[in-house]
């Protein structure tokens, strides 16, 4: 299989209630039925427009991050700047607060595979093993958790996820793609895409969202800075140059594992 070099565009990162292949769900669009205003809103957050997904009630940019609509209309009134970074670790202006805190991580609907089942355990794991202030508890499969992750039918990106409230909440849904769920993929690659939305919903952005081709080739894409947006401040003790193991990097091919690297153990103990 090809590398996956579609970002976890494939994941869908944000904040502030923001909720990190080939086009064949008829439900989604690339750039089709956008109006200008719209990816001005979100060029305005500080994020890129190409490739904007069209999906059910949100937009997901920059391969895996959901934008809703309240969070294109909150953004207006924002003139927060963002740091320009080189590849270092960064978070979101919002995090998750309330320490110490655990977080219930929940499944619901049909899809969700026995292999899938057990990276969902296997992040919970990477994450408790760092004795933060959050801790990451298995719910039920019927939802309600503080993070629920659900199976989704569509192949424009591998999972998607938001950035925490404002209220000081983690994002609430992680939506994996159910091609990326099966069987031809490894435990430890899906523990990654799990582990590394999960980082989306407690504030993580990509380590190389400044330069996306450090991870995903081609040329060098910025997710997006301006003088407003969701925030992208630089994590101090964390490097100031490219971090290739970092659990937060925008791409990944089909056989890759990213347990945490020191950095990013580094960044957690920071944060939380």
């Amino acid at each position: 299989m090809k590398k996956l070099i579609n970002t976890f565009a494939v994941l869908t990162l944000l904040f502030a209630g923001f909720n990190s292949c080939t086009q064949d769900d008829s439900t989604t669009s690339i750039n089709d039925e956008i109006s200008n205003a719209v990816l001005e809103q979100i060029k305005a957050l500080g994020f890129g427009t190409d490739n904007v997904i069209k999906e059910d009630d949100h937009y997901i940019v920059e391969g895996d991050i959901i934008l809703h609509k309240r969070d294109l209309e909150e953004g207006a009134h924002k003139q927060t700047l963002l740091r320009i970074a080189g590849v270092e670790q960064y978070h979101t202006f919002n995090l998750v607060t309330g320490l110490p805190r655990t977080i219930v991580v929940t499944t619901s609907g049909s899809g969700i595979t026995t292999r899938l089942s057990n990276a969902i355990n296997g992040a919970i794991a990477r994450y408790n093993a760092e004795g933060l202030g959050l801790t990451f508890v298995r719910g039920g499969t019927s939802g309600g958790g503080n993070i629920n992750i659900r199976v989704v039918n569509t192949r424009q990106y591998i999972a998607s996820a938001g950035f925490p409230t404002s209220s000081g909440n983690p994002y609430g849904t992680i939506s994996y793609a159910k091609t990326y769920a099966s069987n031809t993929y490894s435990e430890n690659f899906m523990t990654t895409v799990v582990a590394h939305e999960m980082g989306h919903c407690i504030g993580f952005r990509h380590t190389d969202w400044m330069n996306r081709s450090y991870s995903c080739g081609g040329s060098a894409v910025n997710e997006g800075q301006s003088t407003t947006g969701v925030g992208a401040v630089l994590i101090p003790g964390t490097p100031s140059g490219p971090d290739s193991g970092s659990w937060m990097l925008a791409c990944l091919s089909a056989t890759t594992n990213r347990p945490f690297n020191n950095n990013d153990k580094t960044a957690l103990d920071y944060l939380y």
